[in-house]
């Protein structure tokens, strides 16, 4: 009884903690575009700070481990630690760091090129790329839901590219549009790649995977997608360019700074939905989240940069929603039929049991002296 309630509280925990990813992410995701378009906007142009900027607010994460570390150093004494991390697992993290260090950076370039509209529209097709490298790298198994999910939300994508071509922003150069669509691609095709490779991570780990854990490796990623990022920083020299970028910005100086910092705190969100998501269920469900929210983003576009809002986008938005819809309903029924199935063996196991319990036991007639 005791175990089973134990087992009844951690799925309840996890739950939880599955929907806060998916808020956290949702923030991420549709904030973060909106805040970095802003910036290019209103006269911003350092493609590198951008990129910077999206693992740039790591220091966040501080927050919670240290919050993880006083509960625990409350119940199990000074005798716990701060981290848990091990050698093999740091060294996989920052690998991942700089290869996210490197999307950051194709992904703020197409930023700075493409209307979100587009940019958006491209970043869904995300989800198909999640999907292969989940099947290749994670062995994820897809179930007619699953799988009705992401043509629906493929679609969608290619809806949306129905007609982009009204949505270019005035004085943008083919050759500079295209660069940034091909590095909005690429951007897609390598986050895809990332949120499987972390799942896999997670799976080879020769550690237990707390989210305590999870933590220490979104942070150990961030600050080397910082680092990759900074490095690129110097080069282009972005930090001197600053002051006089701030200066020059539409907005304001102030408030050139305000959307630097709120644009880091915003992607914090994005990349601790995204790993509590994959902690939790898996990478293709994260991607799915991803997907189903770019045309919300699309929306927030509409509202706030008064892009157009085609009825492509209207029919992208409602397939999203049915795939996100159609994802859920067979997560639903499918945890419903392993719990089932797990009743069943455990009664089967309770069972044989039982009938041990009432068998006499016989002696071995081979073994008695004659």
């Amino acid at each position: 009884m005791e175990a089973s309630h134990e087992e009844k509280r951690n799925a309840s925990l996890k739950r939880a903690l599955l929907i806060l990813s998916c808020v956290l992410l949702s923030i991420g995701t549709c904030g973060g575009p909106l805040i970095m378009r802003l910036y290019f906007i209103h006269g911003g142009n350092r493609v590198w700070l951008s990129s910077w900027l999206e693992t740039g607010g790591w220091p966040i994460i501080f927050v919670p481990i240290a919050l993880a570390y006083y509960h625990r150093r409350t119940t199990e004494g000074p005798s716990t630690k701060l981290f848990f991390m091990k050698l093999p697992l740091f060294i996989a993290s920052a690998v991942i760091g700089l290869i996210t260090g490197l999307d950051d950076y194709l992904y703020a370039y197409g930023v700075a090129r493409l209307p979100v509209s587009t940019s958006a529209l491209i970043i869904a097709a995300q989800l198909a790329f999640t999907a292969l490298f989940a099947f290749l790298l994670v062995k994820q198994k897809f179930t007619s839901y699953s799988t009705n999910a992401v043509v629906l939300l493929t679609i969608g994508a290619a809806v949306l590219g129905l007609n982009t071509s009204a949505d270019r922003p005035k004085g943008e150069s083919d050759k500079q549009y295209i660069a940034g669509f091909l590095m909005t691609v690429a951007a897609a095709a390598l986050y895809g790649f990332v949120l499987p490779l972390v799942e896999l991570t997670y799976k080879k780990a020769k550690q237990t995977i707390t989210y305590a854990l999870v933590l220490e490796i979104q942070m150990v990623m961030c600050l080397f997608a910082t680092i990759f990022c900074t490095v690129g920083m110097l080069i282009n020299n972005d930090f001197k360019v600053i002051p006089r970028e701030a200066r020059n910005f539409g907005l304001g100086e102030g408030t050139y700074y305000v959307v630097l910092v709120l644009s880091a705190i915003v992607w914090q969100t994005f990349f601790l939905g995204a790993i509590g998501i994959i902690f939790c269920a898996s990478s293709l469900l994260s991607g799915i989240v991803i997907a189903v929210l770019l045309p919300i983003t699309e929306i927030l576009a509409v509202i706030f940069y008064h892009e157009k809002f085609q009825a492509e986008k209207g029919v992208a938005l409602a397939l999203s929603l049915w795939g996100f819809v159609s994802y859920f309903y067979g997560e639903i029924k499918y945890s419903k039929q392993r719990e089932n199935e797990k009743k069943n063996e455990q009664e089967k196991e309770k069972e044989i049991e039982i009938e041990k319990k009432d068998t006499p036991e016989t002696a071995d007639v081979s073994q008695l002296d004659p």
